[in-house]
């Protein structure tokens, strides 16, 4: 397999280190076009889907896409705003809060950069976007709390198949999961206090996280076990007992058996038993996007108010809080130990002077 041609060395230049914060995916406009190509990417990963491939391209290519594509582009449209797609523009934000928060906190010449596993922009574009700034050392950051071979895995796939394809490799430390991190906890329970403080406390709260067919629990993968250590501990913060609160998995496609129980069977249900206010949070979430915005705070709401329901609130994921941007740091600082901190004024241009010797003996050589 040959490899990709090496940026040009130049003797004395800096090298770096980077966080790169990944989430899933967005397409990049809410229409019909954009929505088939971000689907095709993200459904033809066989980490997201386990079916024999010849059976799965004609499943995906011949039904799914060309009707599904239309039907997922008025639903994007919906939730869209100004500034593009809420879960970029989430995961822009905090990737850029991050690097702030590690700057205050001693890791000034740590970049920090977004990527997106599926869509813009892509894993490899950035991964090449670092090499060219000779950064030699990369946290791989995944935005999903608990890992499932159907997110996490899939990420770890992306990256390492990329560098398949490189000579030259940068140290790589890869952050597996954080589904019990103290901050992360900390976060989720801040989150729940101050909306409840604002606009009281409901009969129950309902954790919903986003579902995975069943057989992958069957299988071995971890996904299933994490959610509910994440819920059990936060039920703790919050001094919950174990009737106030109820753990759920949404999303649902296909078929086949999913995690169960399903997210809107059960608030409907609640709403027939006369539960009259229910209180719904993503803690898998970590941005607001599709599955929160309209599948929650719009699709599940409406399920639960036609079962009788009185009063839904969807409490919005951590995005931007300072309380989940400290996390992110914490969960960074784990992983990025022993990297070059901050450097000293003296240092910088001692660098910067060897960078600038460097390029000039090469352009010399050049010349020669």
């Amino acid at each position: 397999m040959p490899f990709r041609n090496e940026p040009p060395y130049i003797h004395g230049a800096v090298a770096s280190s980077a966080v790169v914060l990944v989430n899933l995916g967005t397409p990049d406009a809410p229409t019909r076009k954009a929505v088939r190509r971000y689907l095709k990417e993200f459904l033809s990963d066989p980490r997201v889907v386990e079916i024999p491939r010849l059976v799965w391209w004609f499943i995906l290519n011949m039904i799914i896409l060309p009707f599904r594509s239309g039907k997922s582009a008025k639903k994007y449209a919906m939730i869209w705003t100004r500034e593009g797609s809420p879960l970029k523009v989430h995961t822009q934000k905090q990737a850029a809060l991050l690097r702030d928060m590690l700057d205050e906190r001693g890791h000034g010449d740590v970049e920090v950069v977004m990527a997106m596993r599926y869509g813009s922009p892509s894993l490899p574009e950035v991964l090449d976007q670092l090499k060219a700034k000779n950064v030699e050392r990369i946290a791989i950051l995944p935005a999903y709390p608990q890992y499932s071979g159907t997110t996490t895995a899939s990420i770890y796939d992306a990256v390492f198949a990329h560098y398949a394809g490189v000579r030259n490799l940068p140290e790589l430390r890869m952050v597996r999961n954080y589904h019990d991190n103290e901050a992360y906890i900390t976060a989720l329970e801040e989150s729940i206090h101050a909306y409840w403080e604002t606009h009281g406390r409901g009969d129950k709260l309902v954790m919903s996280f986003h579902g995975v067919p069943k057989r992958t629990l069957l299988l071995g993968d971890p996904y299933h076990c994490e959610c509910y250590k994440t819920a059990r501990l936060l039920a703790e913060r919050l001094r919950l007992t174990p009737d106030q609160y109820l753990v759920t998995f949404q999303s649902r496609f296909g078929k086949a058996e999913w995690l169960q129980p399903y997210t809107a069977p059960t608030l409907e249900q609640l709403a027939r038993e006369g539960v009259a206010r229910v209180d719904v949070v993503c803690p898998g979430f970590t941005s607001d996007c599709l599955e929160t915005l309209e599948e929650i705070s719009m699709e599940a709401r409406h399920a639960f108010e036609a079962a009788g329901g009185k009063e839904f609130n969807y409490i919005p994921c951590l995005n931007e809080s300072p309380a989940w941007i400290t996390a992110l740091a914490e969960i960074t600082e784990q992983h990025i130990i022993g990297w070059p901190t901050m450097l000293t004024q003296s240092q910088r241009d001692a660098r910067q002077s060897d960078a600038a010797t460097g390029r000039a003996n090469a352009a010399a050589m050049g010349a020669s």
